[in-house]
């Protein structure tokens, strides 16, 4: 793989925040589910995953930038053997020459005596657990708002099956425990972590855990109040419109928002009232209301007006 952060085309000084929003971008223009039968875009996408899952963790990147581990993750050489033998038991040995510099003697009885130092101490050697694997999932409104179950291909072509809870937001990240790369040794496997990308719903908009939307009514049903279907996030339900309704009047729906992920308590809706006129110009309609008006003159502009 080249350098992850050429991959994801930011600098070496970049934030996390902008490399966050360059994977983002490149994952999902290169998704598999959105290029299906294109091994380019495929494999693109897997070279993305990798350089994220090294420049996108904060730790994995200071190691990197140090030149600690590799551009896949995996630790150099020289720099894993310095540290096994800084952390070496007391009984590991090196012996002095007499020219007054250090020989470290043969490499197979160093490590020899690592390893029998590691047996010592109950270990089976060198256990280095599995890599993390990073993936986009895009989810639809609705299915973040209710909680859904997804089956999804990772990047390795493992298939998932992912429960997505009620509530989710845009952003959160999903641990998937043992899902990532194989560990070495016997290490446990790393664990995949799977960001949400909540699609925009054309109806709905969150707050917080607050609905909002738009309820379209008639001028009629406005002057004289009505009962209408509304649409929520459950499905339609029956609203009373009150007498002598505005545009931007707002009627609260109690519980029917997106429940909380920790007390399980529901947000409510917030429906906002929208008088609409007909599609069509109406003579009719235009004559009686500007005879009205002629009787009954008001200015809508003049309340609550500064002074």
């Amino acid at each position: 793989m080249a350098d992850p952060y050429k991959t994801l085309g930011v600098g070496k000084d970049a934030p996390q925040d902008e490399i966050r929003k360059a994977y983002r971008k490149l994952a999902k223009e290169n998704h598999p589910d959105l290029n299906p039968g294109n091994a380019e875009a495929e494999k693109r996408f897997k070279e993305i995953s990798a350089a994220y899952d090294i420049v996108g963790d904060e730790a994995k990147r200071k190691r990197f930038d140090a030149g600690e581990i590799d551009e896949h993750g995996a630790e150099r050489p020289e720099r894993k053997f310095y540290r096994e033998y800084a952390e070496a038991d007391p009984g590991f040995r090196y012996s002095r020459s007499s020219g007054g510099g250090e020989d470290m003697g043969d490499m197979d009885d160093i490590f020899a005596d690592l390893f029998r130092g590691r047996r010592a101490g109950g270990g089976d050697g060198l256990r280095i657990p599995g890599a993390d694997v990073r993936y986009t999932l895009p989810v639809e409104f609705l299915e973040a708002a209710n909680g859904a179950s997804k089956t999804v291909h990772m990047p390795d072509g493992k298939t998932l099956d992912i429960k997505i809870p009620a509530g989710l937001r845009e952003g959160q990240i999903l641990r998937l425990k043992g899902q990532g790369q194989p560990g070495i040794g016997g290490g446990p496997p790393g664990d995949a972590l799977v960001e949400v990308d909540v699609r925009p719903s054309a109806q709905f908009t969150r707050d917080g855990n607050n609905i909002r939307s738009v309820l379209p009514i008639t001028l009629g049903e406005a002057l004289n109040g009505a009962t209408v279907r509304a649409e929520t996030i459950d499905g339609a339900v029956d609203v009373k419109v009150p007498k002598g309704s505005n545009s931007g009047t707002t009627m609260r729906l109690r519980g029917k928002g997106v429940a909380d992920q920790k007390s399980g308590t529901r947000g409510d809706h917030m429906l906002e009232l929208r008088v609409m006129l007909p599609d069509q110009a109406d003579p009719d309609l235009a004559a009686y209301v500007t005879d009205w008006e002629a009787k009954h003159p008001y200015d809508p502009r003049t309340k609550g007006a500064r002074t």
